[in-house]
């Protein structure tokens, strides 16, 4: 949530920041606005809602100058308002920021009872305050002063700050929060995400908690808050800018749907051993010796990535044999937990800078916990605290509902399951073998379920009125129906509810009549006659049924078609097939099918599918 840019070169950086802010509209934000050095010093224009609002300001009041920076605001403190969008003034000192300032209150009232005027109910002023303060009475430079006011406040923040007095310099500071700093010719850039950056630079430097960099057109100098230097080499980054294009797709979601089997190869290849039915993992850094002294896993996730980490559950505890938890980042944050050196905490985060698990992971490796990240996005927050990271290269995820990002993290737990099942001796020889096999075919099977996508639609349209959603699934499959009731919640604007289908007759099905529409994952596994049974109870509801199941399953399609029932829909329009795959790898097709509905639902409703009203894409803050 909320994007930062900034730009100091030879260029109009107007053209640029804005072209930045426009790669990270799909964060989520409400507001937007620049600040840029000019003739007339340091002039700011600043819009409330999409950047097309900012756009038009800036017609009618050109910012002319080559160093700038710019923001994408969230609404956390302080009502969406031009006053309280970015960037913030205080003096001499303009001011972007991510995250949350926590003793925003206190250092209010304290500068307050100095007479100093607030323009804003934002945390994030009281930062330009106090660099102004600061630079006032040291007469230092700004990098000081910008060190000296971050040693006063508490929280998440990443900041770039321009002065009046220092035209042709930015300097931008992190903690808890991404900022990345990328490398021109002539030129420097800031910016809170990579895709802000492609375009211009492939060449980028990761800043650290607790740091601050100075950029100027030729240099950038790195230090510690405390005033040391930071000696760093530059990354290069191989995303191809089309990557984070829509490619001839209506929308960035679609697009990252039918990425989902290229996304996978990407995410399996060099790591499955097709030979010895293994999975190749040196960068899980962990020998037979260590992975055998696990005594629990303990996953540590939230939203989507929750989901794919209760699957992951699922396949440690069946295939490797270790206890394992769930837990949602926001709870373990606040919950006081008990970690110990023989857990392994597995932090599952998209994008390796969502706030509450990176908190839970801090807590877990203050206890003396193994940790291992599982992230989309290279040298982010919580790989780097980490101990050892399996990175899933999914590559750039515009659209905020994830779904190429959902998939690969699947993948990397199952993989990651087999690796500890083999090494603990728990997985026989003969089952790794069938799991990788399995995997590695997975992406054609992708395909299939994807050909049938205009049968998807067909079947959504007719439940874009609908007011309640339910979704079943047993074993594997019930992280698969809640990941299918959040996309519907997140993009179409429908309740709808995930239900482990073994639940439902504990109360849910006193929702069911021919009004609700219940999603049903029944693929044939250990669990197919039990969903059967559960699907029979809502037909017999008249509950209409839309059935997720193996190719050929006629007993599925007898009662979705309604023979024998009353309401539904009658046929076989409701069914949609996947092809048989063994058990462990399911998850991987049945999920397709539910981005799908969920899409067509929220396309065919006209709503923002790419950026879905109050939500964000990476979140930062608590």
């Amino acid at each position: 949530m909320c994007g930062i840019v900034g730009y100091v070169g030879a260029e109009q950086c107007t053209p640029i920041l804005v072209d930045g802010l426009r790669r990270l509209e799909y964060r989520g934000y409400d507001s937007a606005g620049l600040a840029v050095h000019t003739s007339s010093g340091l002039e700011v224009i600043r819009a409330v809602g999409k950047l097309t609002n900012l756009e038009k300001e800036l017609g009618k009041h050109p910012l002319v100058g080559t160093t700038g920076i710019g923001h994408t605001r969230w609404a956390t403190h302080g009502r969406p308002s031009e006053a309280n969008a970015h960037p913030h003034v205080a003096g001499d000192i303009a001011v972007v920021h991510n995250g949350i300032i926590e003793n925003h209150a206190a250092i209010r009232r304290e500068l307050q009872s100095k007479g100093v005027k607030f323009a804003s109910d934002t945390d994030t002023e009281i930062v330009a305050h106090l660099i102004e303060e600061t630079q006032k009475q040291q007469k230092g430079s700004l990098e000081d002063a910008v060190r000296g006011a971050l040693q006063r406040v508490h929280g998440a923040y990443a900041i770039a700050v321009l002065s009046r007095k220092t035209p042709g310099e930015i300097v931008v500071a992190k903690d808890q929060a991404p900022m990345v700093i990328g490398l021109g010719s002539g030129a420097m850039y800031a910016a809170s995400d990579i895709a802000a950056l492609l375009a211009y630079t492939r060449d980028v430097l990761f800043l650290e908690d607790g740091e601050v960099a100075t950029l100027t057109r030729e240099s950038v100098r790195v230090t510690t808050l405390a005033g040391a230097v930071v000696k760093r080499a530059a990354k290069r980054i191989d995303w191809s800018v089309t990557q984070a294009e829509k490619g001839g797709y209506k929308h960035f979601m679609l697009k990252e749907i039918f990425e989902q089997p290229r996304a996978l190869e990407d995410t399996l290849r060099g790591r499955l051993d097709l030979g010895s039915g293994d999975i190749v993992g040196e960068e899980i850094g962990m020998t037979p010796e260590i992975a055998k002294s696990i005594t629990r896993v303990y996953f540590v996730a939230c939203g989507t990535s929750a989901h794919a980490a209760s699957a992951g559950r699922y396949w440690v505890e069946q295939l490797a044999r270790i206890p394992s938890t769930l837990e949602i980042g926001s709870e373990v944050r606040y919950r006081d937990p008990v970690f110990t050196p023989t857990d392994l905490v597995v932090a599952v985060s998209q994008s390796g800078e969502t706030a509450d698990t990176l908190a839970a992971v801090k807590a877990a490796k203050a206890q003396g916990a193994r940790v291992l990240a599982v992230a989309n996005v290279l040298d982010s927050a919580i790989p780097r605290i980490a101990d050892a990271s399996l990175y899933t290269h999914a590559g750039p995820e515009i659209g905020v509902a994830s779904t190429k990002c959902f998939t690969t993290q699947l993948a990397a737990l199952l993989m990651l399951a087999v690796y500890l099942g083999k090494r603990r001796g728990a997985l026989s020889d003969e089952a790794s073998h069938r799991i990788v096999d399995a995997l590695s075919h997975v992406p054609v099977q992708m395909r299939q379920v994807l050909s049938d996508a205009d049968l998807v639609k067909e079947i959504a349209k007719r439940y874009i009125k609908a007011q309640n959603m339910l979704f079943l699934g047993r074993g594997t499959g019930y992280p698969i129906a809640l990941e299918g009731a959040l996309k519907v919640k997140e993009i179409s604007y429908v309740h709808a509810e995930g239900y482990a289908a073994g639940e439902m007759k504990h109360g849910p099905i006193a929702l069911i009549d021919a009004e609700m529409p219940v999603v049903v994952i029944c693929p044939r596994d250990a669990h197919y006659e039990k969903v059967l049974s559960n699907m029979q109870e809502v037909r017999a509801r008249e509950g209409d049924v839309i059935a997720v199941c193996t190719a050929g399953d006629t007993e599925v399609r007898r009662i979705v078609g309604g023979d024998g029932y009353a309401g539904g829909v009658a046929g076989n329009e409701s069914v949609i097939e996947i092809p048989e795959a063994i058990p462990e790898v399911l998850p991987l097709l049945t999920v397709i099918p539910m981005q799908l509905i969920a899409y067509y639902m929220a396309d065919l409703k006209g709503t923002d599918v790419d950026q879905p009203r109050n939500l964000a894409k990476t979140v930062t803050v608590e």
